[in-house]
């Protein structure tokens, strides 16, 4: 899924490219991607985009004197850019192509989304607030005024571990399932633990773990073609999706806590006293 850092550097790839341009066409391929008809989709074409904007995992293009076109690429959807789009008006279909925006100048870009469960959503509006996702959002952890203090209120009082407290979006905006395990392998903090009961020394090290591996991933990506994102993110990652690696800091097995729909990955020696955590898929199978 695109997190923080793939959404803003999607952000700087298509602000490069679009900003300037007339949309001449916007050409919807899976109808369902579609989540609101007023105004309605073609209010964008004819207009030039002067931004692309990001919140939290949403992604955002900014027309002169016109609506925003915004999208939320869910887990399985990504941005591919053609220099050059192909002739012709795309079929709908079984294959992962979502919408095509098309510019005046030739090129453009494809809204795709693999799987064959389809999440990705695309919004026109006249403000990206009258989007319920955007509405809702907590802060941007890399805002200038996220500081330690703002992070110990946002979890005060907080009962759930920290794995779930820092991927929900409500509480703390553009941090998923890859980012919150980095960020808890870099505090050195076990997913699950209380998010409220953290001592001062430890909200400062989960302040500084969650700005600094953010900010790390967001350099790393940064003038990265889209095509090449999704490879960027997955090298750079030290725990997710390494499961039975060695840990880079301690040499430990990485380890994974496996759900219904997701899994988390960690290491035992650097956030969990060398306590490995109850697998409770397994746990139940082993019953």
């Amino acid at each position: 899924m695109p997190e923080l850092p793939e959404v803003e550097a999607l952000r700087g790839f298509l602000s490069e490219q679009v900003v300037g341009l007339e949309v001449v066409r916007v050409l919807p391929v899976a109808v369902s991607v579609l989540k609101t008809f007023e105004p309605p989709l073609s209010a964008v074409e004819g207009r030039v985009v002067v931004g692309v904007r990001r919140y939290g995992k949403f992604l955002g293009l900014e027309m002169e004197g016109g609506p925003f076109l915004v999208t939320h690429l869910a887990r399985a959807g990504w941005v591919q850019w053609r220099d050059t789009l192909p002739s012709g008006v795309p079929r709908p279909g079984k294959g992962p192509l979502a919408l095509r925006v098309a510019l005046e100048n030739g090129a453009g870009f494809d809204l795709t989304e693999a799987g064959t469960q389809k999440r990705l959503a695309v919004y026109t509006v006249g403000d990206p607030a009258d989007v319920p996702g955007i509405a809702r959002l907590g802060p941007d952890p890399l805002a200038d005024d996220f500081d330690e203090r703002r992070l110990a209120g946002l979890l005060s009082g907080e009962r759930r571990r920290l794995k779930g407290a820092l991927r929900d979006q409500s509480l703390i905006a553009g941090v998923g399932n890859a980012y919150s395990d980095e960020v808890l392998h870099a505090a050195r903090m076990s997913p699950f633990k209380i998010a409220g009961s953290l001592t001062p020394e430890e909200t400062t090290r989960l302040h500084e773990a969650l700005r600094g591996t953010l900010t790390e991933a967001v350099e790393r990506s940064r003038g990265v073609a889209a095509g090449r994102l999704k490879a960027e993110k997955k090298s750079g990652l030290r725990v997710h999706g390494r499961t039975g690696e060695a840990c880079p800091v301690c040499g430990d097995t990485v380890r994974e806590v496996s759900f219904s729909d997701s899994s988390l990955q960690y290491c035992p020696t650097c956030q969990t006293g060398g306590r490995p955590l109850a697998d409770r898929r397994l746990s139940r199978l082993l019953k």
